[in-house]
């Protein structure tokens, strides 16, 4: 199953461009339902919820009622809150220590300057519904929000026929205390979302997975809104050395390969015996899974192994393709954090398995793909933040600049600039 392959930029470049083409068609379909939203507000929205959901969505029923909250809670087992509540707690011990902090410098000469950080006002958090209904995505993308001080934060999710939500997504909305829940999906629930509706307020940010259509929504309305990122397909690269045991090396690679058949799993390692082990491991363990056949699609064309000559090439590879989640089976695996440069999530040592990022380590699940993390990082508290400058600076200052800063604009073209500082120093305003 796991074939030997050669690391080279045809491979790099495989491996990064795994995200689905995006056709002319939906790009059209998606700016005319954006165009719709916009200047058909509601009336588009409800629309569409009919059209695609089969959700006969009106004011009244488009978001869910404190009723609806209790009969979706009473299907939820108390141990599965239990295990969100776990989760919740995790995942804010890590993100608080990434809360950013206002400062100010106050001079000597009256000269003050700082910078403030505060919250985004308002954020929408696609969720998606029915069978692909993930809560851990509820979580991953709320605590930071709700740590960074986002006051008005609020779910977007579609709904089939019946107008429910899925109890699960309920839940982890429970847990992460929010109470604003829209039954609308699709590339019109974001576009509701960036441009604002009578029944759905215009967010500042807006995160979360989605489909083809959601995720061509959010590059499109990007500019509007904010959003997270534009996520592909998931990846794990498995660095491992000659003591690693194929079991797990071989269960790692397929709980990623089990996403999609675009998902990515790679072993890196110096030790062909070890290749060998994995792969008869592969076939022992795939045939009891229930997405077999994803797996082993999704290994035989974006997967593979590469056998490199020392544990320091391996890095070097890893470092080039960028890798979702890395996995660092070796000795003393923490000794090689210092050689990791680019990587999304990173994950040290035999029982710190990629899974346990997804649910419950506390690090967050919300990672760039495709090579991304070479400049991109994961989801965290300062997405939901921004920073604002400030200056103070008195006359007799200011007049110690003022020729340089005149030189400096006039020497741009730009002379308003420098009058605007002149000004301030005509004879008449001195007397």
């Amino acid at each position: 199953m796991l074939n030997k392959i050669e690391y080279t930029t045809d491979l790099a470049e495989k491996f990064q461009s795994r995200k689905a083409k995006v056709s002319k068609e939906v790009t059209q379909a998606v700016e005319q339902i954006i165009e719709n939203i916009r200047e058909n507000g509601d009336k588009a929205l409800f629309e569409y919820a009919e059209k695609f959901d089969g959700f006969k969505a009106n004011a009244e029923n488009l978001t869910v009622t404190q009723a609806e909250f209790n009969a979706g809670l009473a299907q939820i087992d108390a141990d599965y809150l239990r295990i969100l509540r776990r989760a919740k707690t995790q995942i804010e011990e890590f993100h608080q220590h990434q809360l950013g902090n206002s400062w100010g410098i106050y001079k000597e000469n009256g000269v003050i300057m700082g910078q403030i950080v505060r919250p985004l006002e308002r954020v929408a958090l696609y969720v998606p519904g029915g069978t692909a209904a993930y809560p851990s995505t509820v979580i991953m993308n709320a605590v930071p929000a709700l740590l960074a001080g986002v006051k008005n934060l609020f779910i977007i999710t579609p709904v089939k026929s019946d107008g429910k939500v899925n109890p699960n997504i309920l839940a982890a909305a429970e847990v992460c205390g929010i109470k604003t829940i829209y039954k609308v999906g699709g590339a019109q629930a974001v576009a509701a979302a960036a441009y604002g509706t009578a029944s759905i307020p215009k967010a500042d940010k807006i995160v979360g997975p989605g489909n083809i259509f959601v995720a061509t929504a959010k590059k499109l309305c990007y500019g509007t809104v904010d959003i997270d990122m534009i996520a592909g397909p998931s990846e794990v690269l498995v660095i491992a050395d000659e003591a690693a045991n194929p079991k797990y090396v071989a269960a790692d690679l397929m709980a990623q390969a089990e996403h999609d058949k675009l998902a990515s799993a790679i072993l890196v390692t110096s030790s062909d015996t070890l290749v060998s082990a994995v792969n008869q491991e592969l076939e022992r363990q795939v045939v009891q899974l229930e997405r077999e056949e994803i797996i082993r699609s999704s290994i035989s064309n974006y997967g593979g192994a590469i056998v490199v000559s020392t544990l320091a090439e391996a890095f070097d590879v890893s470092n080039q393709l960028a890798p979702e989640h890395l996995e660092v089976l070796t000795a003393e695996p923490l000794a090689k954090l210092p050689l990791i440069k680019n990587a999304g999530s990173i994950f040290l040592g035999e029982y710190t398995p990629e899974p346990l990022g997804d649910y419950m380590s506390g690090t967050n699940h919300v990672l760039p793909t495709g090579g991304t993390a070479k400049f991109y990082s994961g989801l965290g508290v300062y997405d939901f933040i921004k920073y604002s400058s400030y200056s103070y600076y008195p006359r007799d200052i200011l007049a110690i600049f003022k020729d340089d800063v005149m030189a400096f604009a006039k020497s741009e073209g730009l002379t308003g600039h420098a009058n605007s500082i002149g000004v301030r120093f005509d004879e008449e305003d001195n007397k």
